[in-house]
């Protein structure tokens, strides 16, 4: 079974947010399978020399973008046994950031065409091209388009996983010709509301669609989350699967963590005393036994920020201690930097994001809210569940597959969760996991579960294994 992997990020090379994670770790999980899995980025400015250094040259050429050819290059490097090609191309990533310039949509149209155009080059036939969110969306269209008669792609099959359907790619309808070099005849796999969205060309044209989590899977299908494109998704619904993503348990271990002055697998009292030296870093009150809450987010809507903010006087009256690390939206800013202000010997906050101080705030806190309007899988609570922090979340997407409300009785279950997206829901809920942190056996009984939580890549490997062959079974 052979596999390409295309993503615009991937750790440790370059990362903006989770998929970075996913595209970093599946592959190695797949290669335990049995899998041939390579994957393709782009050659951004913002990669380390290090690797840089690293990088062989294999071939120049050049690739389409509508009417042009423009240069293409390939360097590829390898690195834990598998191989990274990156697409080298000065004039579209030598800038300073990944997205959020005026020409993406060329970029990515480039970056695509660039992709199939390099295949051929470096001897590498996929069975499978798996495409990760919409930069990379339109390679299920080129194939049954500019490519479909062309033998060395005719057998290549096509996976697509939706990462966040809220993030499109939506461009005028005159990127069909000028970029694409598409007729009309072409614009209903990839019209929306009179433009051009590269994403519905993958939903329309991928032969497997997949997202990240069961629950993501089923809620895109509704109008609620669906953003205007649940009626393709409920046509294609035969052809959706939700894997749940996993964690690097390699790369995300308390016990080898080199950011805690403190390691710990399941220990209470190092634990504790991880929390004691942030609190001295932070100026909080130092005590064990005051219950920590972290937020470790993007401070946007989509993070239901506006349920913390509504309630956070009232929160601020129980015996406890607030953390929040993060940058995003200015009046969220605003707020928790107003909130450490008012409540100093409660409240820490860090507009800013470090992954080392990240670390540490997880290791120390008791626990961690993510109260999110929508979570297509999320990983703060897998992280959180690992470092044993236990996750208060919304039941939405893979929060809802990954965490299960504890129980007084039965003493099973590894976090917290409420279903409405109310404040005083939440409110409720975390009234109720402070009370249960001041039972110390029953706080024990959760912090066990939460250890034997297994988020693993192990299980979804063989999963997406599965597909891979079934897929390439119906040729």
């Amino acid at each position: 079974m052979k596999v390409l992997f295309v993503a615009t990020e991937c750790t440790p090379f370059i990362k903006t947010g989770g998929l970075a994670d996913v595209v970093g770790a599946l592959p190695k999980e797949l290669q335990k399978e049995g899998v041939d899995v390579r994957v393709v980025l782009p050659k951004y400015e913002k990669i380390s020399q290090d690797f840089k250094n690293e990088m062989e040259h294999i071939y120049s050429g050049g690739a389409p973008v509508g009417w042009r050819n423009q240069f293409l290059g390939v360097e590829v490097l390898v690195k834990d046994d598998i191989t990274y090609y990156f697409i080298d191309n000065e004039y579209y990533f030598k800038r300073v950031g990944l997205y959020g310039y005026y020409d993406d949509g060329e970029r990515f149209a480039y970056f695509n065409r660039a992709v199939l155009e390099m295949l051929p080059q470096v001897d590498f036939q996929p069975d499978v091209i798996h495409c990760h969110d919409w930069q990379a969306s339109l390679i299920p269209l080129f194939l049954k388009t500019h490519y479909r008669n062309n033998s060395f792609y005719q057998e290549i099959k096509t996976m697509f996983t939706v990462h966040n359907l809220k993030y499109q790619g939506i461009f005028p309808k005159e990127v069909l010709p000028e970029l694409l070099g598409l007729g009309d005849e072409h614009i209903g796999g990839v019209e929306f509301d009179g433009c051009v969205n590269y994403l519905k060309g993958a939903l329309f044209h991928a032969d497997v669609l997949t997202t990240v989590s069961e629950t993501y899977a089923n809620e895109i299908q509704d109008p609620y989350y669906g953003e205007k494109l649940d009626g393709l998704l409920r046509d294609r619904s035969n052809d959706l699967c939700g894997i749940i993503n996993g964690l690097d348990y390699a790369e995300y271990d308390p016990m080898k963590d080199e950011n805690l002055s403190f390691p710990y697998r399941s220990s209470k009292v190092k634990k504790q005393k991880n929390k004691l030296q942030l609190q001295e870093q932070l100026g909080l009150p130092q005590s064990a036994d005051t219950p920590m809450l972290a937020i470790v987010t993007r401070l946007v809507e989509q993070k239901g920020l506006d349920l913390v903010t509504s309630i956070f006087d009232d929160l601020m009256k129980n015996d406890v201690q607030f953390v929040i690390l993060g940058t995003g939206d200015y009046e969220y800013e605003q707020f928790f930097r107003d909130a450490a202000y008012r409540y100093p010997e409660k409240v820490s906050t860090h507009i800013t994001f470090n992954e080392g101080f990240a670390r540490r705030i997880y290791a120390a806190s008791d626990m961690f809210l993510m109260p999110s309007r929508f979570e297509p899988c999320g990983i703060g609570q897998l992280i959180a569940l690992r470092y044993g922090s236990a996750p208060i979340v919304r039941e939405t997407g893979g929060l809802v597959d990954t965490v299960t409300p504890f129980d007084e009785e039965s003493l099973q279950g590894n976090g917290f969760s409420f279903s409405n997206y109310n404040a005083h829901d939440m409110l409720f809920t975390i009234n109720r996991a402070i009370s249960i942190y001041n039972d110390s056996s029953l706080w024990t009984a959760l912090l066990k579960n939460m250890t034997k939580s297994d988020n693993s890549w192990n299980r979804s490997a063989k999963a997406y294994n599965h597909l891979y062959h079934n897929l390439i079974g119906a040729n």
